[in-house]
């Protein structure tokens, strides 16, 4: 592909897309492994909520280099980080050759974190993956990890480094996984051509995992809990609610007196069901699982991911699942996560005033 093809080609992704009224599902990529299982992911949710993707990547001139160039050679470094910036675009239409629905490919000269920030003001979910090349998402989720949660204006995913490509949501082709997501209720496109000559099999229609829900008794946990039910909603599957409860015996070995866990763990399961009779309330048919879990808040978090098609938690609370995640432990988390992290930001729902009318709270 040509340079002046390839400017032309950008120009008109990127006009196509400031003129719709939403980025739909935003991904960043660097061209890495890592990013484009993120892509993957962000293509099989905007295909099940039918929304335009948009993939974006980032480029800027290192601080200590652009002070050291004269006008010239600065511009000559632009010129050269913006076409391995296209080249890194070029890799995400390749793998995304064949996906059905609308893609929007943005060039952006600035820092990744910014960028990405700066896109969450209008789409409906952004996504990362957690490891990159360091230029990109390996800058995004290395030193600054939760400022782009924590400040994101729409939830943001995390796809972990172990997350793969699953039967119920992908079909596999000579370079990748590309996501073709259907139900019943929401056929989409059939199978391309060119994947089934490749060798491609029919997608069982339906993920069946449930969506899991962290919850530790803050509003922030409650907005994501809500965030939550609409996602097991959509896709149709069971939402379970889960709380950690670290053993007492270990936290609390300097207080003189004896606690029982079995009596915490109980008042804590009284609550946890007050909570899913209030989201019940909300979203009647769903489904809701509630458990309290003895264990460390990442721990039991990790283990969830093993068995959810995607794991939703608040960008604060009280020291519990998000504020493990957006922590010192975060890289440990997502290190070890095997499914997608949602993180829901901070936002104003009424719907939390009515939670004490549904009996004891976290």
């Amino acid at each position: 592909m040509t340079d002046t093809y390839r400017k032309q080609q950008t120009e008109s992704d990127q006009a196509a897309a400031q003129q719709s009224s939403t980025r739909g599902v935003v991904v960043g990529v660097d061209g890495s492994e890592q990013s484009l299982r993120a892509a993957h992911w962000a293509a099989a949710e905007a295909h099940r909520r039918s929304l335009p993707l948009t993939v974006v990547t980032a480029y800027s001139i290192p601080a200590f280099a652009a002070s050291s160039m004269d006008g010239g050679y600065a511009m000559m470094d632009d010129s050269s980080l913006r076409a391995g910036a296209e080249k890194v675009l070029d890799e995400a239409r390749q793998f995304l050759r064949d996906y059905p629905g609308e893609v929007n490919y943005l060039t952006e000269s600035g820092d990744p974190a910014s960028v990405l920030l700066e896109h969450s003001r209008h789409a409906e979910v952004l996504v990362v993956g957690t490891r990159g090349r360091g230029g990109f998402l390996g800058r995004l989720l290395g030193s600054v990890s939760s400022a782009l949660p924590a400040h994101a204006k729409c939830p943001t995913v995390l796809v972990p480094l172990k997350f793969s490509s699953k039967q119920e949501n992908a079909l596999t082709t000579a370079t990748g996984a590309i996501p073709i997501v259907a139900t019943a209720e929401q056929p989409g496109a059939g199978a391309p051509e060119s994947l089934l000559q490749e060798g491609a099999h029919p997608i069982s229609p339906k993920d069946k995992r449930p969506v899991v829900a962290g919850v530790d008794g803050s509003d922030y946990g409650r907005v994501a809990a809500l965030m939550a039910a609409q996602q097991a909603a959509e896709r149709q599957t069971t939402l379970r609610l889960v709380c950690a409860l670290p053993p007492l015996g270990a936290t609390l070995v300097w207080i003189p007196t004896h606690i029982d866990d079995s009596e915490a763990l109980q008042d804590l399961q009284e609550k946890l069901e007050a909570g899913k009779r209030w989201l019940n309330s909300h979203y009647p048919q769903l489904p809701i699982e509630a458990e309290v879990i003895d264990g460390a808040a990442v721990d039991v978090l990790v283990e969830e991911t093993r068995h959810a098609q995607l794991t939703v938690l608040g960008t604060r609370g009280r020291g519990g699942f998000a504020g493990m995640l957006l922590g010192s432990t975060s890289q440990g988390v997502l290190q070890h996560a095997e499914g997608p992290l949602m993180v829901v930001p901070e936002k104003e729902d009424e719907r939390i005033e009515s939670r004490p009318e549904f009996g004891p709270v976290l």
